[in-house]
């Protein structure tokens, strides 16, 4: 791929050279000097306590080949190279779209309420077996990470990546640099509810995926989501819309679903699929991945062996089993209440003596958290769990629902804090039990697992 060199992008993106050499190749961008190598290029973003711009000399002694800041005031020392910018962030997304520009590689972009990394991540397999991918990594999927993905892009031959957001206008942003050949969204539930009001919001920001589609582009959608479903009818004459489903009649459709000895059977249009994770969502998960391998050519044995051989990430409902022989589901990567309801839909199925589960608060929900959270209440009481521990101020909520229908007392109880049910753990687990771990990032449950897993 043809490289960016300083002197060709300084106009187009608004940008001068403070100092240095402007036939220096812009590559390897990155934004914390803690992680910096050498010859990357650094790019210093203000946040909202810390401004990135004044760790520019610490960037250039770390080996930074050039430094990209928007506050003049923090040069001191003109050396080495430095690019000034009215602000980087945009130079990052401007940057990356000018990229973009320079090659027909398809970029497939990925939303929705819930599964976007796990749908990446199958996706992002089905067609390694025919191309080499480019996926965005972690949580890399907003105004900087998306860009960031992108300007990581060297010999791929596809593109996969997540648009992440937090309130309208943010996708539309993504979507505009991307200009996605595929967009794909998954669901649309309540993430973000806090932020954008009501589900018909949130929808609205999902849709505006398309904003930078391209012409000749498709949308694929979960059908059976009642909210997608809708959207669906009103726009199937504006759009290409390919749809995935398990209840609805659509073009992927998953059938004789058999959940059976720590995996999932199902026919999709006839052809039998099977992987290894249980629960409804990964069936979903695979339908959309099975439908983007499709529409690549990717064939049907090795989309089969991509789904097969998938395995969750970190997080995001793996299964360990400790040196206790109790086995621990960590899905505590973050949460929501459609992912709360599938969490325990599926630990419900999972094999074990007794079953535990362990809740923590979903943050960001605003003024609905109290009926969230009591709406969690109501589901959790649906299973016969023999202990319920709950962590955190807004899952008092969630005591009081279940504790006004009669649940034992003794077997429900409730820590303001994570670390707080580290004694209770130690002396109610047993050999052979499961435990579910469910809670919002900032709940702090994952190194409580960490520690669970050396015991």
């Amino acid at each position: 791929m043809k490289q960016i060199v300083i002197k060709d992008i300084l106009e187009k993106l608004n940008a001068k050279i403070i100092c240095g050499n402007e036939n220096l190749v812009l590559d390897n961008f990155c934004i914390d000097t803690r992680k910096l190598q050498q010859g990357d290029v650094f790019v210093g973003i203000k946040g909202e306590i810390i401004d990135g711009n004044t760790f520019y000399e610490d960037a250039f002694e770390k080996g930074a080949k050039i430094c990209i800041l928007d506050n003049k005031d923090v040069i001191k020392n003109k050396r080495n190279t430095i690019i000034l910018t009215e602000n980087t962030i945009l130079f990052l997304q401007k940057l990356a779209e000018y990229k973009l520009s320079m090659t027909n590689i398809p970029l497939i972009g990925i939303t929705g309420s819930v599964g976007k990394t796990t749908t990446k991540e199958m996706v992002a397999s089905v067609l390694s077996k025919k191309y080499k991918v480019l996926k965005n990594e972690g949580n890399l999927n907003n105004a900087i990470g998306f860009p960031l993905t992108i300007l990581r892009l060297k010999d791929e031959e596809i593109i996969v990546s997540e648009m992440g957001m937090n309130s309208l206008g943010e996708i539309s942003v993504l979507s505009k640099i991307g200009k996605p050949d595929l967009a794909i969204i998954t669901n649309v539930g309540t993430a973000h509810i806090g932020n954008l009001g009501s589900r018909e919001n949130i929808l609205k920001a999902k849709l505006e995926i398309l904003d930078g589609l391209k012409k000749e582009g498709k949308l694929l959608i979960n059908k059976d989501n009642d909210l997608l479903h809708q959207a669906y009818n009103k726009l199937k004459d504006k759009y290409n819309i390919l749809t995935v489903g398990i209840n609805s009649n659509c073009d992927y459709n998953a059938t004789n679903i058999i959940e059976k000895d720590g995996h999932n059977t199902f026919l999709i249009n006839n052809e039998k699929i099977v992987i290894n994770i249980l629960g409804k969502g990964f069936i979903y998960n695979s339908l959309i991945a099975y439908a983007v391998g499709d529409l690549y050519n990717v064939d049907s044995s090795s989309i089969k062996k991509a789904l097969r051989s998938y395995s969750v990430s970190s997080g995001r409902g793996e299964i360990l089993i400790n040196k206790s022989g109790v086995k621990i589901v960590n899905d505590a990567y973050n949460a929501n209440i459609d992912s709360m309801k599938l969490a325990l839909r599926q630990f419900n199925s999972l094999p074990s003596k007794r079953k535990l589960i362990c809740l923590a608060d979903m943050l960001e929900l605003g003024k609905f958290s109290k009926s969230i959270h009591e709406d969690l209440g109501k589901e959790v009481i649906k299973y016969n769990f023999d202990k319920i521990i709950l962590v955190g101020d807004a899952c008092k909520d969630t005591l009081s629902i279940i504790l006004n229908k009669g649940y034992n007392k003794e077997n429900v109880k409730w820590f303001k804090k994570a670390y707080d049910i580290l004694p209770y753990l130690d002396e109610v687990l047993e050999k052979d039990d499961a435990i579910l771990f469910k809670g919002s990032f900032g709940m702090n449950l994952l190194p409580i697992i960490d520690i669970l897993k050396g015991k």
